[in-house]
């Protein structure tokens, strides 16, 4: 693993639970790969712009992949292609993603350059890699004391699968409204999670 591409979807950005989190994950995945560099994009203190209507009509035209309009869409899949391993940290919104979110979603989706449309459907484009979510939610989405529905997993379980994404993993801290003593048992529990996972687990553990 040479590149880690982590995405700080909350406007409380690396302070935010979610982010402390995905930030351990990312020193985990250190231990294991010393020299693996870190590209952090804060979706929130730094937006996307929305697409314009430049590149909805270069998206329509199928224009190549070096016209202007598709330059930020560019920049942001190559991002995306050079990574080994995808974090983001997302809170969410409405029962679904943040609208940051869901920008750099509206730039890296992009027909015949991350994803084909065939007779069968779309198929990705890009390679799959060890791909972690961990999302922050006030509220109650999860088991028995559910309270509201849940559209950001799924969401963005296809839409990452739409671009080659399948080795996938959600983590879940819900209920943060419920005071510090409570999202301090949901780190905890994402944390044990977290170290059953293959690529995260040490070295000398599989030795």
């Amino acid at each position: 693993m040479q590149r880690i591409l982590l995405l700080h979807c909350s406007p409380y950005g690396r302070q935010s639970r979610g982010s402390v989190l995905a930030l351990e994950l990312v020193e985990r995945l250190r231990q294991r790969h010393p020299d693996v560099q870190l590209l952090e994009r804060d979706l929130a203190s730094e937006p996307l712009p929305a697409p314009h209507a430049d590149y909805a009509t270069a998206l329509v035209a199928r224009a190549p992949n070096d016209e202007p309009a598709l330059g930020l869409s560019e920049q942001l899949i190559d991002e995306l292609e050079r990574s080994d391993c995808l974090v983001i940290a997302t809170p969410m919104h409405n029962f679904t993603v943040p609208a940051t979110l869901k920008s750099w979603i509206d730039y890296v989706l992009r027909i015949g350059r991350s994803f084909a449309n065939t007779e069968a459907g779309k198929v990705g484009l890009l390679a799959d890699r060890p791909t972690f979510v961990v999302v922050s939610s006030g509220g109650v989405y999860r088991g028995e004391q559910a309270r509201q529905p849940d559209f950001l997993t799924p969401y963005l379980r296809h839409v990452l699968s739409t671009i080659g994404i399948h080795d996938l993993e959600f983590v879940h801290l819900q209920g943060l409204v419920r005071g510090q003593e409570h999202a301090q048992a949901m780190l905890a529990q994402a944390r044990e999670q977290l170290a059953l996972n293959p690529h995260l687990i040490a070295q000398e553990t599989l030795s």
